[in-house]
């Protein structure tokens, strides 16, 4: 599975200058390449988020949390989300599962 250049680079602007809050990766079945679908602004939240995710359709995502620990220092956490829900495409979730490394 090829990778567009946009998905580099907009992972690269997220880990390094924080330009998003998460990214939702899409895999173009026909152009059997994943591409960019959607980035979120700095300032929006999980919820924002998850409201991107489709309620059938697989998608990757990476999502940056910041969060403050018990010793009261302020952390970030990028995270790879792979959303497969139980009522997408027996095809697709293969394609996805099989494409995730």
């Amino acid at each position: 599975m090829a990778v567009h250049d946009d998905y580099k680079l907009r992972f690269l602007e997220l880990k390094a200058k924080r330009t998003y809050c998460y990214i939702v990766f899409k895999i173009e079945e026909k152009q059997k390449q994943v591409i960019v679908e959607k980035v979120g602004e700095p300032a929006q939240s999980y919820e924002d988020f998850t409201a991107s995710l489709p309620a059938n359709e697989c998608r990757y995502a990476v999502y940056d949390f910041d969060f403050v620990t018990v010793e009261n220092c302020q952390k970030s956490r990028i995270f790879f989300i792979a959303w497969s829900p139980d009522t997408s495409r027996v095809r697709s979730k293969m394609i996805y599962v099989s494409s995730k490394d």
